[in-house]
């Protein structure tokens, strides 16, 4: 499959040079990984740097025996106090008592269940869970279900790739982003991944050779 989705994508000039530059794509999927404890960690990360809530992710699963990611039960049943001391705010920790609550009713699917569910059906289910929105469930899609043809216009980075792979003076409206992005179907979580290679391009700055 990944090399039909790089011939198709490789339509687009533009896209054919961004692919030889980088190279094989190495969009990894998180297999073992639930959706609601995807939700959970993305929750963690939400307005924060990756290793800052990295380390309130450990300190969070060292509140259970083993330090084991906990169930939705376990999560239920943790103080508020306790979570606090983890680093998570208020807002944080409503949603994830939302998550877990939303777990325990079937809301949050497992992956076996999440299998006989589309992409649209999954948006629809998740994002009226607090604190999960769109581009929240775009994510799990992609990195933990490994669903192909999911392409989040509202992401910052994917537009800016677009804005750079074609050297244009402003990013695409998400609305027009979509459009455009149709004829990458049925491969357009491949093109998310390239696009976002293509916008860290741009924030690689050359060292100057000095000349002294």
């Amino acid at each position: 499959m990944t090399e039909a989705a790089l011939r198709h994508l490789s339509a687009d000039p533009a896209f054919a040079a961004l692919i030889g530059r980088v190279g094989p794509p190495r969009l990894v999927v998180e297999q073992n990984r639930s959706p609601y404890e995807a939700l959970v960690r993305a929750i963690a990360h939400q307005q924060l740097h990756g290793r800052a809530a990295e380390a309130i992710l450990g300190r969070f699963a060292a509140l259970y025996p083993g330090g084991v990611f906990p169930t939705a039960e376990q999560l239920l049943s943790t103080s508020e106090a306790d979570l606090r001391s983890c680093g998570f705010s208020g807002s944080k920790i409503a949603a994830l008592r939302d998550i877990g609550a939303r777990s325990l009713d079937g809301t949050v699917p497992t992956r076996r269940e999440s299998a006989r569910l589309t992409d649209d059906e999954l948006i629809a289910n998740l994002t009226a869970i607090r604190g999960v929105g769109r581009w929240t469930v775009e994510m799990l899609l992609i990195f933990t279900l490994g669903r192909p043809d999911v392409l989040p216009v509202d992401d910052f980075g994917v537009r800016e790739g677009y804005r750079v792979l074609h050297d244009l003076p402003v990013q695409p409206k998400p609305r027009v982003l979509a459009e455009i992005g149709l004829a990458w179907s049925p491969f357009r979580s491949l093109a998310a991944w390239y696009l976002w290679r293509a916008s860290e391009e741009t924030k690689r700055v050359k060292t100057p050779i000095s000349r002294a």
